[in-house]
């Protein structure tokens, strides 16, 4: 293996997946653990699968980072748009007539403002509120990478009324360490109001975490509200396609 050229081996290396090549081949010997660790496999293997750089000009683009941040880019909310029912979500209240689900647009509803969303879950005309918690490492965010690196979290929400009756919307996200303990926070300072009679379009909620500090291990994610007007059976506000994103 000395006679044989870094540059070869580099391009053997960036061909297998990136699991292995941390788990596995770092083991082999000194010269494949400092071939991993730098640059020049990870860069190889973002051009394969097209990743690029936040910011590519610059002199400390670290690649493997870049690759696993863009392997991992998903949506890590389950479920967001209610297609198999309340599955992964935790009913946190269910007031008046409980959360309900509906084909957009609904009666008094508006479709849409994009592709693939079909459905949405709708507040009844007592408070209603759902959460969901995401466990970062189980997604595959590693400790280094969330301690260190600290990537951006996006987090985007989508709320609207029916035209014909007023809501209350409300988000909290939360950032929390490993034993739930809250280190960062996002949430609308009160409920969103809709006045009856509103348009119905679809409203887009969005906040970046960025530079949140060591620690953070979980996502929860929380939004709902109600009707304004106690109005039996789903009148309330209507949320889907919520998102949580860690950007690359």
């Amino acid at each position: 293996m000395d006679t044989f050229p870094d540059s070869l081996l580099t391009r053997v290396l960036a061909l297998l997946p990136a699991r292995d090549l941390v788990l596995i081949c770092r083991l082999v010997c000194h010269q494949w653990k400092e071939m991993i660790d730098g640059g020049a496999v990870w860069e190889l293997k973002c051009q394969q699968e097209g990743f690029q750089a936040a910011d590519p000009e610059t002199e400390q683009v670290n690649w493997q980072t870049c690759y696993f941040l863009n392997k991992n880019k998903r949506n890590l909310i389950r479920n967001p748009c209610g297609e198999e029912e309340f599955e992964f979500w935790t009913k946190e209240e269910d007031g008046g007539d409980a959360w309900n689900i509906e084909s957009l647009p609904g009666d008094n509803g508006v479709e849409f403002p994009g592709e693939g969303v079909h459905k949405y879950f709708v507040t009844s005309y007592e408070h209603c509120s759902k959460s969901q918690t995401i466990d970062l490492l189980a997604e595959g965010f590693g400790e280094d990478l969330l301690d260190n690196t600290q990537p951006n979290i996006l987090v985007e929400d989508w709320y609207a009324a029916r035209t014909d009756a007023g809501c209350l919307y409300e988000l909290c996200v939360q950032l929390l360490g490993e034993n739930q303990d809250v280190l960062a926070e996002f949430k609308t300072d009160e409920p969103v109001t809709i006045e009856q009679f509103s348009d119905g379009n679809w409203s887009k909620i969005s906040h970046t975490f960025s530079g949140y500090g060591p620690g953070v291990r979980f996502v929860k994610f929380q939004h709902g509200g109600q009707d304004s007007l106690y109005w039996k059976g789903w009148f309330g506000v209507r949320v889907t396609n919520s998102s949580v994103v860690i950007e690359a």
